[in-house]
Parts: C-alpha cells; structure tokens; sequence
C-alpha cells in the first residue's frame, strides 16, 4: 500500500476502533497525586520508602496504577525545604508526606494551612505546632511520633551498661536540625549526670565535619559515642558506623542500617513499623478521610540490636543481662 492511501485507510471506517483506547484514556480521570518532601535523599531512605509503599498499598493504593509520587529531596539542605514544599503545592498534590524528620515537616505546615500533610517525626508534634491535640488533631495535619528522641536517655544507659568503666560519653548532633537538638542535649545532659557521667557534645551537619567530631574522640578520651536522632544522621548510617570501626569507637544509634554496617549497637524505633503507618494514612486521606479526624499514631516497636562481631573488634564483652535484651544479635 502506498503512504498516501495508508493514510486515508486511518480516516476511513477503522479509524474508530485504532484510536478508540487513546480517547478512552484521555477521558479518564487523573490519578492522584502524593507529594514526599525529603529532608535528606532518597537513597539514604530506601527502606523507609519501601515501608511507606507497602503501607499506602495496604489501603488499595499502588505508585503508578492508582497514584503518583512527586518527590522533592533536599540532600540533607534543610534550607531548601521550604522551596520543595512551594514545587509540591504547585503540582497540585492531594496530599504531602513528610521524610526524614523534623525539618520537613515545618517547611510542610508553613507552606500550606489547606492540604492535607501526614508528618513523621521524633519530637512532640502539639509543642511544634503541628496538631491542637494527639487524638483530635483539628487541622491539616496529622502523622506518626517516633519514640528517637525519648529513647536517647536509654541509648546512653545502654552505652554505659557496655562500659561501665567508661566516665565520659560524648554526644553526636546536627545544630542545624535545632528543635531537635536542644531537645536531645538537655535530655542527655540529664541522664549523664544521674549515671555520674561526663557528656561532651560535638557537632556534625556535613559529611566533611564527621571526620573531624570523630577524631575529637581520642583527645576528649571519650569511652563511647551516642549518635543523636536526626535524618541527615539516618541517611548517612553506613559512614557513620565506618567511621566508628576506623577509629574504634564504642557507638550507638537509633536504625538497625547503623549496625548491621558494623556500629555496635542500635536501638530505637523500627522503620518498618512507623513510616508503613505513614503510608497507611496517607491511602485513608487519599479516600476521603480529614487529617483533622485522624488521631497522631505513636509507632511504640523498638528494636536493640547488637553487633557482637564489632564488640570482640574493639575488645569489648557484652553483659549476658543484655544480650538477653536484644531483638537481634549480629555475630
């Protein structure tokens, strides 16, 4: 068949049914659309991701068939989030979901009194004013509350439990996370004191400053490392839990990912178990249901887990009292 009557074949009677399943398509309704605000990257949060998936499919939503994802990362800048948050409202997304922290969810209230935003964070979300209250939160927002930033005292009683010969601790946080670090140095300061303990606090909120607080370690003769709750510190567990191998440094942190990279110890709340609530109600705001209905949901599951291979590296015992303790132990 030449072009030209191939062409005029398409106009005749069987263009109908050829270009039936695009004009079925264009008279479908769009999906809806998520919007993920990250405070760090998404590589650094792959299991979190993973977990929030599982829980917005849970609830009959699945990215790409019933639902797309937008997704900002600020690549641990906490300075652009309120910028990503503005991209998001122009998307024109149904509803915002938060990762990472603290951070995210502030630029995610300030951005917006109007669409819906399921936050995930450590700190009380009625003193940062995110919700009138746990149960009836009131407005557009409603969420997750970790238990990171009140399990740190345990973490130090942990780390002192390990070496008990130990007399200062020292305490790893990212200043430019602020609400959440003042909160975690008074916590600590206190629970030092009452364990007759010295805390020194030291500061990282780059990559390039985690060799350096490292390094201060040795000179302050530190007997083991608390590393504070904070997503830039989430996304970079892997360096962290090298950097405590090379300079053999008794640590603990919040996520399983730090010990199973080789830290020593882990505790804090699971990952699975809190951003798969996130995913949750972010599928029931998806069908209809009001943030300002939906109670703040506390992800109470913590896991310790103990990197014994890493304890017989630095010559460290572990108390039989606290092996028993462990959900898992690494050997």
């Amino acid at each position: 068949m030449k072009r030209r009557e191939f062409i005029l074949a398409l106009g005749g009677a069987a263009a109908p049914s050829l270009l039936w399943p695009l004009a079925a398509r264009a008279q479908q309704p769009a999906m809806p659309v998520i919007g993920v605000l990250g405070a760090t990257s998404a590589q650094g949060y792959a299991a979190q991701l993973a977990a929030f998936r599982r829980g917005l499919a849970a609830v009959g939503f699945v990215e790409g068939r019933d639902v797309e994802i937008e997704y900002r990362w600020a690549e641990d800048r906490y300075d652009r989030l309120p910028e990503l948050a503005t991209e998001l409202l122009r998307r024109q997304v149904a509803v915002i979901t938060t990762i990472g922290g603290n951070a995210a969810s502030v630029a995610a209230k300030a951005a917006s009194r109007t669409v819906p935003v399921v936050f995930h964070g450590s700190l009380d979300p009625i003193a940062a004013g995110f919700v009138a209250s746990l149960n009836r939160p009131g407005g557009n927002m409603t969420g997750v509350v970790t238990l990171n930033v009140d399990t740190g005292q345990k973490r130090l009683e942990l780390m002192h439990e390990l070496v008990p010969t130990a007399t200062r601790m020292a305490l790893l946080l990212n200043p430019s996370n602020t609400a959440v670090a003042e909160v975690q140095s008074k916590d600590l300061i206190v629970a030092a004191r009452t364990l007759g303990l010295q805390l020194d606090i030291l500061h990282a909120s780059t990559e390039e400053k985690f060799e350096p607080a490292y390094a201060a370690l040795k000179q302050l003769q530190a007997g083991g490392l608390v590393i504070g709750t904070d997503g830039f510190f989430v996304s970079h567990s892997e360096q962290l839990a090298a950097l405590t191998v090379r300079h053999a440094v008794p640590a603990i942190f919040q996520y399983r990912a730090f010990a199973e990279a080789g830290g020593l110890m882990s505790y804090g709340g699971s990952v699975t178990d809190s951003y798969r609530l996130s995913g949750v109600y972010t599928g029931r705001i998806l069908k209809g249901e009001k943030p300002a209905d939906l109670p703040v949901q506390q992800a109470t599951k913590v896991e310790l887990i103990i990197n014994l291979k890493t304890a017989k590296a630095l010559g460290l015992t572990v108390p039989l009292p606290l092996l028993g303790r462990a959900d898992e132990v690494i050997e």
